[in-house]
Formats: structure tokens, C-alpha cells, sequence
């Protein structure tokens, strides 16, 4: 199989719908449970199935082989880079495990001054904070609720940031505002409703008759709203916010989709 890569990119960039999200996508639902291999031919008919053409099919195909997420193997076959599926498993829990704060849940604030002389990793590690949801406090210090310690660890050590940075628990921040104006100034909540209204949007354009397809689109488009809506507690939200819509589109796509989503794609990897 030859050796894994050392270290796999989280393409991060690639917007739900793009033919890296949705190969993505794929690979994160499905090489796991595949037993981690499949073959090059299989995977681009899959995105066939999506609308994929073949030669785009094998361009996004080649760019998550260089991100580290697959793994060239004889006999024309990918295989699942065994270092990603910590990567994995994390996005499992985030995305099929939503956690919403309730009132008295404890906050985690990260304070981190990275060194001039290692801006690459400041950048990384701010643009890594804002996809897991972390509000920004004031230069150098976010907040995220505390259930989200372990990911939060786990970013400081993939980008090298750990020694740079101190964390804080506290159930009680006190802001010169009332935390419900302070959490609007360190989230930008107009951007979350836009995520929001465009899941809501994506769900109705589904077509049901064709389930992989269907379930694949749902998964794609969902994936990123878990992470950069850090579940704020509906104190801190306006009356009227679409989350918990979300949440209820989701779950019942999910139900009615995903068995028969799996039974397609074994009989094309068989």
C-alpha cells in the first residue's frame, strides 16, 4: 500500500456542492464502512451518480489524494489514509451528534499569541478557530462553548500552536455588555442565518427518488453548518433563528435516506 502520508489536510476551502466537497463527502460516509478501499472506477462512477462528469470526477480525485485523504493502491484502487480517520471520527461526531448549549453550560476561551516569526501558523490557527465555531472575543482570544475542549485541543496540536496558547473555563463571562450583545459581536450571527437559510434552501431542491444522490447532497451541505454554528444557547439568539429548523431537516432526510444510500453504493463497490 505504500507508507501513509504523515499528515491530512481538512479541505476546509471546499464549498458544499463543489466536486472536492462531494467527493469528500463520499469518502467520509462511505470508504470506513467499505472496509477502507475502493476501486478508481467505483468511486467515479459514485460521482457519476452525483452528476459528476469523469474527467472532473478524476481531477477532485487526484487533488484529496494530495490533501493526504486517499491512498494510491495496485490494481488501480484507493485506499483510506489510516491517518484520517481521527480527522474522521471527530467530523462523525460533530455532524451526526449536534450539541446545543443550555443555560449554566460551561464557555472555553483560548488566548494564543503566536510569534511574528510564525505567521503561517497564526493564520492557520485563527482560520481553523473560525470553522469550529469559535467567536472572537478581541485579538488573540476566543470563546467556544467548553463541550468543544477536546476538538479545540486537538487543532492546537495539528497546527502546532499548543505552546502558544492557554485556555480558560468559565461558566460566567462577564462582559461589559449583556452576553446576549456581546455574543453578537463575537459570532457573526447575519453570516450563520445565511448558512442556515442555504441548508433549508438545498434540503428543498432534493429529489428523494434518488436516494444515494440524495443523501449525499444532504450530508455535503449539512457537514459544514455543525462546525461554524457552534450551538449557542437560545438566550443568546434572536427569537426567531433557523437552527433548530435545521436540525429537524436533517434528522428526518437522514432517516429516510440513508439505508437505502448504502445498498446503492455496495452494489456499485461490489
Amino acid at each position: 500500500m505504500g507508507s501513509p502520508a504523515t499528515r491530512v489536510v481538512d479541505d476546509i476551502d471546499a464549498r458544499p456542492g463543489s466536486t472536492t466537497s462531494l467527493l469528500r463527502t463520499v469518502i467520509g460516509l462511505y470508504l470506513r464502512p467499505l472496509g477502507g478501499e475502493i476501486s478508481s472506477a467505483a468511486l467515479v462512477t459514485l460521482l457519476g451518480d452525483l452528476g459528476i462528469q469523469p474527467a472532473p470526477a478524476r481531477t477532485a480525485i487526484t487533488r484529496v489524494k494530495q490533501k493526504g485523504l486517499l491512498l494510491a493502491t495496485p490494481g488501480a484502487r484507493y485506499a483510506l489514509n489510516p491517518a484520517a480517520v481521527p480527522m474522521l471520527e471527530r467530523g462523525d461526531r460533530r455532524i451526526f451528534e449536534v450539541r446545543t448549549m443550555t443555560p449554566g453550560d460551561d464557555w472555553l476561551l483560548i488566548s494564543a499569541t503566536v510569534p511574528e516569526a510564525q505567521r503561517d501558523v497564526r493564520h492557520q490557527l485563527r482560520s481553523r478557530l473560525l470553522f469550529l465555531g469559535a467567536g472572537t472575543v478581541a485579538p488573540g482570544l476566543w470563546i467556544t462553548p467548553a463541550h468543544l475542549a477536546g476538538e479545540v485541543e486537538a487543532l492546537l496540536d495539528e497546527t502546532s500552536a499548543r505552546p502558544f496558547a492557554t485556555l480558560f473555563r468559565t461558566s460566567d463571562p462577564q462582559p461589559s455588555v449583556p452576553l446576549r450583545d456581546a455574543a453578537a459581536r463575537w459570532w457573526d450571527l447575519d453570516a450563520l442565518r445565511a448558512e442556515h437559510d442555504r441548508f433549508l434552501a438545498s434540503v428543498d431542491a432534493l429529489d428523494e427518488a434518488a436516494p444515494f444522490a440524495a443523501y449525499v447532497r444532504l450530508l455535503d451541505s449539512w457537514r459544514v453548518l455543525p462546525y461554524v454554528d457552534p450551538g449557542l444557547p437560545a438566550e443568546l439568539l434572536p427569537a426567531d433563528w433557523p437552527g433548530s429548523r435545521s436540525i429537524a431537516a436533517f434528522t428526518g432526510l437522514s432517516a429516510r435516506l440513508a439505508d437505502a444510500a448504502w445498498v446503492h453504493v455496495r452494489g456499485v463497490a461490489a
